[in-house]
């Protein structure tokens, strides 16, 4: 049975947005120490900051590539991570090029995933988020296809930034597409302990919410990220 403590160490507590001050993000480093979770997930800028407070804690500093729209170039996203690296980061979470998967283009997703994960290698966990909202179901197995091919750790399901958040389908998709070998993260409008539970038992093994403090409370977190 999933406990409360369990869902605790399966978030990535996110504060992705733009007006984020630094008090709001030394809260969101103090409340991932305090719940145990597994990482904070913020935007780069960030990073050496978040590191510098969680150092010793045994949460990890988790980053965004390419975010949110994943229209970088491949070479820009590989720069960005081994910057994201530099600084502390331990996660990198990296938008594809949604427009090339939409255009058919295979080679040029992979290519823009393996510019990621190769800067990472060996130094942080990638996870590549896919923007299910925008993809159709064969998109969504191509590109979690694409994404197991060019060495990612995780798919993840979405931005939050977008036309849509995670669903239990997308999820089950996901699970059953990649295996049982690779992360599923389920991201965007996870705010209820009931949302997180649904996540998990479809097959997310980690939980990307703004909501994290609540979900471990009991209650119903009032934003995403």
């Amino acid at each position: 049975m999933t406990t409360q403590n369990n869902i605790a160490g399966m978030i990535d507590h996110t504060l992705l947005k733009a007006n984020a001050t630094e008090e709001q993000i030394r809260q969101l480093c103090e409340e991932a120490k305090e719940y145990r979770f597994a990482s904070v997930c913020v935007n780069p800028c960030w990073v050496k900051y978040c590191s510098s407070i969680l150092k010793g804690s045994g949460v990890k500093t988790c980053t965004v590539i390419g975010f949110p729209l994943g229209a970088n170039t491949y070479e820009t996203k590989a720069y960005e991570t081994k910057t994201a690296i530099e600084h502390g980061a331990e996660e990198v979470d990296m938008v594809i090029n949604i427009g090339a998967l939409k255009s058919g283009d295979d080679e040029r997703v992979e290519r823009d995933i393996r510019a990621v994960t190769e800067a990472a290698k060996g130094k942080a966990l990638t996870k590549v988020i896919i923007e299910t909202s925008l993809l159709t179901d064969d998109e969504k197995i191509r590109a979690c296809k694409l994404a197991v091919k060019a060495g990612a750790d995780f798919v993840k399901t979405s931005t939050g930034f977008s036309d849509g958040g995670a669903t239990v389908e997308d999820v089950t998709l996901m699970r059953n597409t990649v295996g049982p070998d690779i992360g599923v993260k389920a991201s965007g409008g996870v705010r209820s302990p009931e949302d997180a539970k649904k996540m998990i038992d479809a097959g997310a093994t980690r939980i990307g919410a703004s909501s994290g403090a609540a979900i471990v409370n009991g209650i119903v977190g009032e934003s995403d990220y």
